[in-house]
């Protein structure tokens, strides 16, 4: 691990693999478990930057795909980085751009050089190459940057997916090679689909790079969920101890209970944002459409148990009205509770597993 960073496991469950960790990056600490805020085009939809601090995130995402289409890689390089250009000052993660790619299926062509395609704004050809992909996230300037890697739909055949495990290794090893900065911490990602030796050996292969983090992705991408357990379990012990974990697009309350058990640390994933476009919200572990007749004439808080503004200051009533009304301020109001209901549910992991309670309190006395 770089200078810059570092993690410290600071708690750890007798019974599982579930431990409490510190990740410290330029830009702060992030304590772990955490889920982290999706942030696509430099922003967490509908919200501020105050907002989103308002909800305990440390650490968010941005797309170097999406960002690389506009504004352009040189205009935020130019306003001095992501940090100064979306004024969050806590840590961020740029994803590769890898998976969006991948699942521009019918305008891209994938060959070992990387992924040819159509920019789905102007019809433009683009290339983007592991170093080109480094090169956008440099410029960036994110704590955390993602190599570029191939990323298999499902379903996808054993011999497609065993060419994505070949192909993101090889490309492994050009993004270390194209990575300038030591500012930022280059994280692989382990791929292998649903195929368990798969899984093996790009966990393997990846690890030999000595990096300063992992990922686990092509967990989130049409396969069933009773498939996504047993590959974290069995690829999250074959990655360092002694580096954070983090599992890609994952962000509902079993799965990242599993996750944690496992031994996994970060988690992101687009739910709490979307949900509340749709006028859904997470209140412990349920989710409630409140454009329901039965919430016209709610007057109660939404969740008596949660600080954040929502829950504090609006009924479930005037909620569903603005819902109901398609008014932004209902988008904002819910994204607000959705990402401060999971961060907190990640931060009651924490405290469990610091309080040795872990496996009692999230996993109802299953060993794991």
């Amino acid at each position: 691990m770089t200078s810059s960073f570092s993690f410290q496991i600071q708690a750890q469950c007798d019974r599982t693999h579930a431990r409490a960790a510190c990740f410290t990056t330029p830009h702060g600490p992030v304590e772990t478990p955490r889920f982290m805020p999706v942030g696509t085009l430099a922003n967490v939809k509908t919200l501020t930057p105050d907002q989103v601090r308002a909800t305990a995130a440390q650490m968010i995402l941005a797309n170097t795909y999406h960002l690389h289409l506009q504004p352009g890689e040189e205009i935020v390089a130019a306003a001095g980085g992501l940090h100064r250009f979306m004024d969050w000052q806590g840590p961020i993660l740029t994803d590769s751009g890898g998976f969006q790619v991948f699942s521009l299926s019918e305008m891209r062509v994938i060959s070992d050089q990387g992924v040819t395609f159509r920019s789905p704004r102007d019809g433009q050809t683009i290339e983007l190459t592991p170093e080109r992909s480094i090169e956008i996230q440099n410029a960036l300037a994110a704590d955390v940057i993602m190599a570029f890697d191939e990323c298999p739909s499902y379903p996808a055949t054993r011999e497609e997916v065993a060419q994505a495990v070949k192909r993101t290794t090889r490309w492994l090893e050009r993004c270390a090679k194209a990575h300038k900065r030591s500012d930022q911490a280059l994280f692989g990602i382990v791929q292998g689909g649903v195929y368990s030796d798969l899984r093996s050996l790009s966990a393997q292969e990846l690890v030999t790079f000595d990096l300063p983090g992992y990922a686990i992705g092509g967990v989130s991408v049409g396969e069933p969920p009773e498939l996504i357990e047993p590959i974290v379990r069995a690829v999250t012990p074959l990655l360092p101890e002694h580096k954070p974990r983090y599992l890609m697009g994952v962000g509902t309350y079993r799965e990242m209970v599993q996750a944690v058990a496992a031994g996994v640390d970060l988690f992101d994933c687009v739910i709490p944002t979307r949900l509340a476009r749709h006028g859904s919200a997470l209140v412990q572990g349920e989710r409630w459409n409140l454009k329901n007749a039965k919430f016209r004439e709610d007057f109660t808080a939404l969740d008596s148990t949660c600080p954040c503004m929502t829950c504090t200051r609006f009924s479930r009533a005037y909620l569903s009205h603005l819902l109901r009304s398609r008014e932004l301020l209902g988008f904002t109001l819910l994204s607000i509770h959705n990402i401060t209901e999971l961060v907190r549910f990640t931060t009651r992991m924490r405290a469990s597993i610091f309080a040795g309670r872990f496996l009692e309190d999230f996993l109802q006395g299953d060993s794991c």
